[in-house]
């Protein structure tokens, strides 16, 4: 699971997220991505399953880059826990995603393979997204 190796503070606030990505919105390393077309926290656990589901369909060929990384704590108090008492201890990180944010890349795979390959990532994800290709790719190429 994806998590900070060090933070410098143990607990965050929610915060509010509105707008669009303001990076991260371009593709930098692949030919394919996917995009997030909502906004929402990302938990470690689902883009960890998110990445299984494309290199196990890719079959460990070609290369795959994730864009996001789960940096902020959420923290939850235990179950059957009266009101008060301060606030919770961390349990898990999440990325915070907005819409625009390049999601996952691919390339070193034919169009087909990596078009299945992200759809299957998105499916583990728990927002809309959509396919990109990168603007001057060609089929021969690979």
């Amino acid at each position: 699971m994806l998590q900070p190796k060090k933070t410098k503070y143990r607990k965050m606030q929610k915060g509010k997220m509105k707008g669009n990505t303001k990076r991260g919105s371009q593709l930098a390393f692949g030919s394919f991505g996917i995009k997030a077309l909502e906004e929402t926290w990302i938990t470690g656990r689902q883009i960890e399953a998110a990445r299984q589901a494309v290199t196990r369909y890719m079959k460990r060929e070609g290369q795959i880059w994730i864009r996001i990384f789960p940096d902020k704590p959420i923290t939850k108090k235990p179950a059957e826990v009266r009101m008060g008492k301060g606030k919770g201890s961390p349990e898990y990180f999440v990325a915070r995603v907005t819409p625009g944010r390049i999601l996952f890349e691919a390339d070193g795979v034919p169009f087909e393979v990596a078009k299945e390959a992200l759809r299957l990532a998105a499916q583990k994800l728990p927002i809309a997204t959509k396919l990109m290709v990168r603007r001057d790719f060609v089929e021969e190429s690979i």
